[in-house]
């Protein structure tokens, strides 16, 4: 695997610097003779590479690692960079793998530490492609999933049996956002079995604002579809794996076909590198909302981990360096013909899945559907609160936003 930055030069210390300087080598960003010509390593589109002889084209195989050429499957240097600048993220890291989509990125991680009678645990809370994956394929091949409370903690021990091999964790959840205790999950596991593989889905946050490694995980994984690129124009995962795993996921991945365009590739770096201020605005913009909708008539519960009231909120203070633009909020009473015209009624609020892109984003969830460990609504809650809507907070004009939101929940109010 590259190293972070070229040889000799300061290893920048600030991850706002890190998302800026990473994977622009001077020898992907122009050519021998003028090493470091442009800003933006260029997109290299090539399915074969050729050898200077037949001595060399046998002694590729042997070299598997980013920043040599050997077929397009492998990668050039617009992919190299931004596994690179994605592997600086996570302090600890060795490297990054690239997969077409976020749920593609899970499966390999998942299926890179898992043998049939092996058994996973997973968060309860978790995305609900990872339970259709785990549910179907991995139980299909003899892998048990068995789901536990996201805010178990340490409580972890109790359910590590002598067939777990890996436990998937994603904080915070990324319907009802529960806040995992990612060091105390680490922690425990570590304690009971050095040999489970510890990964944590971390599209919410990225590396950026929380560096899963440094808490105790093996593999940070994220959907860079999300705020990595940023503009809602490239499917794409990723996962960052520490050196006891790096070497078992970049088999996985290689055995699987797993590759990523170049022209995807540049595009998520385009977006890497305006990572940090648009994660300020979101965070500032959604944090504005959530405490605004925490004063409506109509609003039952908001689940935004930086909100006091979120579970999981003083681990979110101890570990996050921020808050990104995501979250729900639980409706007091009314039916679904009335959270659809809430819905419906919004303008500046488009309808559909995915997140983490410029525009904002409203959809109905029903968590009931995905939780076997837990109950939703929680116990303690009304019954009938039972109706989330989920929001994702662009960057448009906040004050519009709130317009907006105000004009949705009027018609809440009349349906109900």
């Amino acid at each position: 695997m590259t190293k972070p930055t070229d040889p000799g030069s300061p290893t920048p210390q600030s991850p706002a610097t890190r998302l800026v300087t990473g994977g622009r080598r001077s020898a992907w960003t122009g050519t021998a003779d003028q090493p470091g010509a442009v800003v933006n390593p260029p997109v290299w589109r090539a399915s074969t590479h050729l050898y200077a002889d037949t001595a060399a084209l046998k002694a590729g195989p042997r070299i598997n690692e980013d920043g040599r050429f050997f077929y397009g499957r492998r990668g050039s240097p617009t992919q190299w960079a931004l596994a690179e600048a994605l592997t600086a993220m996570e302090p600890g890291a060795a490297g990054t793998m690239l997969f077409p989509s976020g749920v593609a990125a899970i499966s390999a991680a998942l299926l890179s530490v898992l043998s049939p009678g092996d058994v996973l645990l997973m968060t309860d809370s978790a995305y609900d492609p990872s339970r259709s994956f785990a549910d179907g394929f991995l139980k299909r091949f003899g892998v048990e999933t068995r789901y536990f409370d996201p805010l178990v903690g340490d409580g972890i021990s109790a359910l590590i049996c002598p067939k777990t091999r890996a436990i998937l964790m994603e904080t915070p959840g990324s319907l009802t956002f529960e806040v995992l205790d990612v060091r105390a999950i680490c922690a425990a596991a570590r304690a009971v079995s050095p040999d489970i593989a510890l990964l944590v889905d971390n599209t919410w946050a990225t590396g950026h604002l929380l560096p899963v490694l440094a808490l105790g995980a093996d593999m940070s994984i994220v959907a860079c579809t999300k705020y990595i690129v940023g503009h809602s124009d490239v499917m794409l995962g990723a996962v960052t794996a520490n050196a006891r795993h790096y070497p078992g996921l970049r088999k996985t991945a290689q055995a699987l076909g797993a590759v990523v365009s170049p022209d995807d590739a540049w595009l998520a770096l385009r977006g890497l590198r305006t990572l940090d201020v648009r994660m300020r605005q979101h965070q500032a913009s959604a944090l504005r909302i959530a405490q605004w909708l925490t004063e409506q008539p109509q609003i039952a519960r908001v689940l935004h981990p930086a909100l006091p009231s979120c579970p999981g909120h003083d681990v979110w203070a101890r570990d996050f360096a921020g808050s990104s633009g995501l979250f729900s909020f639980v409706l007091k009473g009314g039916s679904d013909a009335a959270r659809a015209a809430l819905i419906d009624t919004l303008t500046l609020f488009g309808i559909g899945y995915s997140w983490g892109g410029f525009e904002s984003l409203a959809i109905p969830v029903d968590p009931a559907g995905c939780r076997s460990a837990t109950n939703w609504p929680p116990e303690g809650d009304d019954p009938a609160d039972r109706l989330v809507v989920r929001l994702h907070i662009g960057l448009e004009d906040c004050d519009d936003l709130i317009a907006d939101l105000a004009k949705g929940l009027a018609a809440f109010t009349i349906t109900a």
